[in-house]
């Protein structure tokens, strides 16, 4: 280590360690700006201290969950456009624990990469700090990982989120009924599954490039498409419990698609018919389709083929769900209708 504290040899093992402190610094504001008045402790600390109001909670119950962006950081990396995923994994994030009806309000990330460079890295914080901003929820710190021998030129990106409910307002999907309608809420593309496939019969079978422009697409790149962040409906959701809306239950539809998300909130003797038509899907999952040759079941297994999210409530309900996501500029559809049984059906026209 030289006279300045800086450590030559760990740089020279490939880890810059002052790099990766100068560039968090660059972005510092812009993550202190996120911070809601019960986060307690600065940024930089050894952990993140967050204070439940109890004025505003009865019987507060903390939801968290984890995710990963996936193969969709290769098309970000194809691109050289980074600020886009950091939006995917705070919409993820916030979409899984919103189904359960809970107020997300701090947020933390991981970065392992191979080789910290700029500006990868400050562009995914500034992504992951303004979707945060955006939905009033306090990025109260995370982890970067240089690892060299690791990941080579490629990099990980994982958040985990963390909200409250009261404990009689879960949303468990308990409450759903034969009869509930299921209102189909659009996706603004793969969101962040489903990657791994695009990738194969878009790049390696059809020898398409991020950089193909396709008129389906409307004159947009194909790697433009395919980097449309997720969306986050948790505004709607928030309006829709403010609302007094019966959510009977609500399915977050991600890896898997509508056959296997939906029946994680079904309860016993439950199933669901679908006829997702009314809500096509965005043109790039017929791209997709097309150049795999893939069936048309196959793509509602693996994408959410347009439908982000689903919620079940009763048939006197269902219009005043869809004005709710109306207002936040969310297009919807009833897509089925829940009935004694079990599993999903999918009719497909």
């Amino acid at each position: 280590m030289n006279k300045a504290g800086k450590s030559e040899a760990y740089r020279a093992a490939g880890v810059d360690i002052d790099l990766a402190t100068s560039l968090l610094q660059s972005v510092k504001n812009r993550i202190s700006a996120t911070r809601r008045p019960e986060a307690l402790a600065p940024i930089g600390g050894f952990g993140g201290l967050f204070q439940i109001d109890l004025t505003q909670w009865r019987q507060p119950v903390m939801v968290t969950s984890i995710d990963g962006v996936g193969t969709k950081l290769m098309i970000a990396a194809m691109m050289e456009k980074y600020t886009t995923v950091g939006y995917d994994i705070v919409n993820h994030c916030i979409n899984d624990i919103a189904v359960q009806g809970a107020e997300p309000v701090y947020f933390m990330d991981y970065i392992g990469i191979g080789k910290l460079r700029s500006p990868l890295y400050e562009d995914v914080l500034i992504g992951i700090a303004d979707a945060c901003l955006a939905m009033n929820v306090t990025l109260l710190g995370g982890e970067t990982a240089e690892m060299p021998g690791m990941y080579g030129d490629d990099f990980d990106l994982v958040g985990c989120i963390t909200g409250i409910v009261e404990r009689d307002a879960i949303i468990t999907g308990d409450n759903i009924r034969p009869g509930d309608i299921a209102v189909g809420m659009a996706s603004s593309g793969l969101h962040t599954n489903g990657y791994s496939l695009a990738r194969k019969v878009l790049f390696q079978q059809a020898g398409y490039t991020v950089d193909t422009t396709l008129p389906e697409l409307g004159g947009g790149t194909l790697g433009d498409a395919l980097l449309e962040p997720h969306r986050c409906y948790w505004p709607a959701i928030r309006d829709a419990l403010a609302a007094r809306l019966p959510l009977n239950g609500i399915a977050h539809i991600t890896g898997g698609g509508l056959y296997d998300n939906v029946p994680r909130v079904l309860p016993d003797g439950v199933g669901v018919d679908f006829q997702p038509s009314a809500l096509p899907p965005p043109p790039v999952f017929g791209v997709i389709q097309r150049a795999g040759d893939i069936d048309q079941h196959e793509m509602y297994r693996v994408f959410n083929m347009g439908v982000g999210m689903v919620w079940f409530v009763p048939p006197a309900a269902a219009d005043q769900a869809q004005e709710c996501c109306a207002k936040h500029g969310i297009a919807t559809a009833v897509i089925g209708q829940a009935k004694a049984g079990k599993g999903v059906n999918i009719t497909l026209k």
